[in-house]
């Protein structure tokens, strides 16, 4: 993941609608979510979310496909794991002992994981 990657991903998730969205799409990882059920979640109109999905998707955080008659969207877990490796790659100037404290931290700050109906 490149410099702009980084800077589009964190640009498409700095809205409260696509960040919500991302976050329901990821607590229903493997299976994904077909768009009216994410606008359902969301209580956001389809053709506003269709918006903000295809923002995401531009950015390389989620996928689409079509299923039947349904397009389910997914979270791509790949480009989380990038966004993350490319903020940590020179975080700690190569001290283990510091990127062991931060994944602490951060695993402790997360507190426990939102159930499928809470998203704030």
């Amino acid at each position: 993941m490149d410099r702009q990657d980084v800077i589009d991903a964190f640009g498409a998730l700095a809205q409260p609608t696509r960040l919500d969205a991302f976050r329901l799409l990821v607590l229903h990882e493997p299976e994904g979510l077909p768009v009216g059920e994410i606008a359902r979640g969301l209580g956001v109109p389809h053709n506003t979310l269709s918006t903000h999905l295809a923002i995401l998707a531009r950015a390389g955080l989620v996928r689409s496909e079509r299923r039947s008659r349904l397009i389910v969207y997914r979270a791509d877990l790949d480009a989380v794991q990038g966004l993350a490796a490319f903020l940590l790659k020179d975080c700690c100037a190569g001290r283990p002992e510091i990127a062991a404290a931060f994944a602490a931290s951060a695993s402790r700050d997360a507190g426990p994981k939102p159930s499928k109906g809470d998203l704030s």
